[in-house]
């Protein structure tokens, strides 16, 4: 089985694919992309399903040796990218030869980016994902982010050519917007908006909020307007869906992300919408946030316009390559 050779590690760098779903009854995390949108894009770049395991690079990257030629694609935060000691683009498809050396260098925009190997990387799975949750120690390699000296294992990948690479790198449009040390994230009201004052949804978009420096993939700790609640900040705990604004007794709201636990018990004043996740994935401490309510129609325009340019990514390669991407992928 061919090999990705970890040199350096970088700062957290770790094996995720889409998340491990419907086991939260159960107290499992979903883990998972920070930014799933640019993950799934550097996947579809590498020729790989949408859920193939990659790895997600935050802030300072690594360097990798790859024992056999293999499409390389990568999405998502923009770094100086180096193949064999040249430099190539921060957000495209490559074929790196074998024996051939990528390394990240500087982070120039964002704070994750993916790399995607074709053929994907092919970690054991647990409870059917390989999705690294850093908390509980599961999935991924050994359950955590990798070291110098790891020995990564990849799927079976078909033969591609630099002219192949090409066509792929073509569609590395930026699945999300980057940001320059502030976004702007827009939410929907709820679910327990009863639970605070009136004015709480007006405190929250009057920020800006700066990201705490002890934040993590679990949620983003956030500094600025106090939110008040109506009776006390405690409710009986119940679901944390990705992205959602819970408010503990402080007034300081936490901005809960991918490695975030299934049930909460503090109060949640409003949700981020799907089509802005990896935005705030893209965020790291000492970047600002700016909130921003918004109907359920905008929302959903933004999921739908989100959705179309990653369908028409995969469906251009899928013509290429016989792939079926889509809805009905199988989990192999």
């Amino acid at each position: 089985m061919a090999v990705v050779q970890v040199v350096k590690p970088g700062l957290l760098t770790t094996v995720q694919d889409r998340g491990r779903c419907g086991f939260q009854a159960l107290g499992v995390s979903v883990a998972g992309p920070m930014d799933p949108a640019s993950h799934r894009l550097a996947n579809a770049m590498a020729g790989n399903l949408g859920d193939a395991a990659a790895l997600e690079v935050t802030s300072i990257g690594p360097e990798l040796i790859f024992e056999d030629q293999r499409l390389v694609a990568i999405a998502g935060a923009q770094f100086e990218i180096f193949l064999d000691g040249q430099p190539v683009p921060s957000t495209g498809a490559y074929v790196i030869p074998a024996g051939g050396a990528l390394r990240f260098g500087r982070r120039l925009r964002g704070t994750r980016a993916y790399l995607a190997v074709a053929g994907g990387i092919e970690t054991q799975r647990v409870l059917g994902s390989r999705a690294t949750h850093l908390p509980s120690g599961m999935g991924g390699f050994g359950g955590r982010a990798l070291k110098a000296g790891d020995r990564l294992p990849c799927g079976l990948a078909r033969k591609l050519s630099a002219a192949t690479a090409e066509v792929h790198a073509r569609l590395a449009g930026a699945a999300t917007r980057l940001p320059e040390g502030r976004a702007r994230l827009r939410v929907l009201p709820g679910p327990q908006t009863e639970r605070f004052t009136k004015g709480a949804l007006d405190a929250l978009q009057s920020g800006p909020y700066k990201i705490a420096s002890n934040s993590n993939r679990m949620g983003f700790r956030l500094e600025g307007p106090s939110l008040a609640h109506a009776n006390g900040a405690d409710v009986i705990s119940d679901a944390t869906p990705l992205g959602v604004v819970q408010v503990p007794a402080s007034g300081q709201p936490i901005l809960l992300m991918a490695d975030r636990q299934t049930t909460g018990g503090y109060a949640k004043l409003a949700t981020v919408i799907t089509a802005d996740i990896g935005l705030a994935g893209q965020l790291g401490p000492g970047d600002a946030i700016v909130f921003a309510v918004c109907s359920l129609r905008e929302a959903m325009s933004a999921l739908i316009a989100q959705e179309q340019h990653l369908m028409a990514a995969e469906a251009t390669l899928s013509t290429g390559l016989g792939i079926p991407f889509g809805p009905a992928q199988d989990r192999r």
